[in-house]
């Protein structure tokens, strides 16, 4: 935790500021903030596409423009004129002095651009600009890439798992699964974000870990099921598949096998005061208890 009494909050945010832009001018966009009400509309329209609800967007455009008026957060990327990129988040309770992303996502075809990086260090310095030093958010634990990007890349700290948030969703993402969430903290000033956030994040590596003593808690087999295991050792891997999403398209009871065993792993394991404290990119979460923790 950042000492506060070391904290210059116009030097901290200058910086955030900085890499910001870095991040941006990497990913080869522009992100900034919107408040237009075209614009805004073509948020509606981007994800709308993403998740493949034309019939009811994931956000509508009267709700993102109240976000806006209120002074939440609506940022965009943009590749030219073209918005190819949006994050939205909303303020905690005044007590809390935290920002709720609330959703984010990126066109299709700029996958592999870090554009999503660039959104995340963009918002981060918009937040920290307005005294606001934490961001939460929510994402798909089965998902291994966003397990990657959001333990590993931006260096968030999970904190919560949610059975089923939002019950059934529908879409072209999540199909008929039910929508199990992990909840991550992003400590705005924490060291090991600021390295993060200037490219220096370093992930975990299942296999050092195994030869270090961590035991498997859920395991691949040869068919691409999942394998339980034992969640007794002091370091426990739970596996994810390499691509849920696909594997929700064409086989969506193999799906909710791994839902209800990651989520049955990871929660016993958090119950018994084990913290989920790392992501092997191959798609392993790390966990660890005890004095490891």
């Amino acid at each position: 935790m950042t000492n506060p009494a070391l904290v210059d909050p116009a030097t901290d945010a200058h910086r955030a500021v900085q890499v910001a832009d870095a991040a941006a001018l990497a990913a080869d966009v522009a992100v900034r903030e919107i408040t237009d009400l075209a614009e805004l509309t073509a948020v509606v329209q981007l994800y709308a596409t993403i998740w493949g609800r034309s019939d009811n967007p994931p956000m509508t455009l009267e709700l993102l423009r109240a976000f806006s008026k209120a002074g939440n957060y609506v940022g965009g990327a943009f590749e030219g004129d073209r918005l190819v990129g949006a994050c939205v988040g909303f303020f905690h309770a005044p007590a809390e002095d935290a920002l709720h992303s609330h959703i984010a996502g990126v066109a299709a075809d700029l996958s592999g651009r870090h554009v999503g990086f660039a959104l995340k260090l963009h918002q981060r310095a918009w937040a920290l600009l307005r005294g606001v030093s934490e961001i939460a958010w929510t994402f798909d634990p089965l998902v291994s890439r966003n397990a990657y990007f959001n333990l590993v890349k931006l260096a968030a700290r999970p904190v919560e798992y949610l059975p089923n948030f939002y019950g059934a969703m529908a879409d072209t993402i999540n199909g008929v699964d039910e929508s199990d969430r992990l909840l991550v903290h992003w400590s705005l000033l924490d060291p090991a974000v600021v390295e993060a956030c200037s490219g220096g994040a370093i992930g975990s590596r299942a296999d050092d870990e195994l030869a270090a003593g961590a035991v498997v808690g859920v395991g691949i087999g040869a068919d691409g099921a999942p394998v339980p295991g034992s969640l007794e050792g002091d370091v426990v891997l739970v596996a994810v598949p390499a691509d849920i999403g696909a594997t929700r398209a064409v086989d969506p009871a193999l799906a909710a096998r791994w839902r209800a065993a990651v989520r049955e792993a990871l929660t016993t394991l958090v119950a018994d005061g084990a913290r989920i404290c790392g992501f092997d990119r191959n798609g392993w979460y790390v966990v660890r208890r005890g004095r490891n923790t």
